[in-house]
């Protein structure tokens, strides 16, 4: 299976003619893109477990392109950001690759340049599927049960009526899941047996 079938493409930014060109050479590059024109839209459209890397401008309006990149760090996605802009200072440039971004072009950039930005975007999204995968093979059958149905959105009191166990043993396998998938917050927890599937 070509792998641009499941990873998207997001690109964010307030001029349309950019928009619009950005996604037609995406597309005739085999990519899955959707646009557009503001951070809160592109968020409005985020889904946790969704494969795919954003591509956005410095400077669009309501939220900058640095504000939404810290907005989607604090909500624990961990999508890769490509930023683009006609004019960038050098601390708007560090502050961006400091937290985590792929790469910084400055426009004119050639098409080339944003394609190989993909490229390591997909390749940076892949590597953490394989790590998350291998991971959620080290959990035992009922760890793998319990993970399913906290996915599900069952509270630990239904997941310990379902299985027959004690609320206090659901949490102690939580603890271990936690442990093995090396996450923080049952949010993380959730997308990463989301993106498996």
């Amino acid at each position: 299976m070509k792998l641009t079938t499941f990873f998207t493409v997001f690109v964010v930014g307030d001029d349309r003619s950019v928009l619009s060109a950005v996604a037609r050479l995406l597309r005739s590059a085999g990519h899955k893109a959707e646009t557009f024109a503001s951070p809160r839209e592109f968020l409005e459209r985020l889904h946790s477990a969704e494969p795919g890397c954003l591509v956005v401008d410095l400077h669009t309006p309501e939220l900058s392109g640095l504000e939404l990149q810290e907005a989607m760090v604090r909500a624990g996605y961990h999508m890769p950001v490509i930023f683009m802009s006609g004019q960038a200072d050098v601390r708007s440039i560090v502050k961006a690759m400091q937290g985590g971004a792929i790469d910084f072009l400055i426009k004119p950039f050639g098409q080339r340049q944003l394609l190989e930005a993909i490229d390591c975007a997909i390749a940076r999204d892949l590597e953490v599927l394989e790590r998350d995968t291998f991971r959620l093979n080290l959990l035992t059958p009922r760890e793998r049960e319990v993970c399913a149905l906290v996915a599900a959105g069952r509270l630990n009191k239904q997941i310990a009526g379902k299985l027959g166990v004690t609320e206090k043993t659901i949490k102690a396998h939580l603890r271990r899941v936690m442990q093995k998938l090396q996450v923080r917050s049952l949010v993380d927890l959730v997308r990463i047996v989301d993106r498996a599937r």
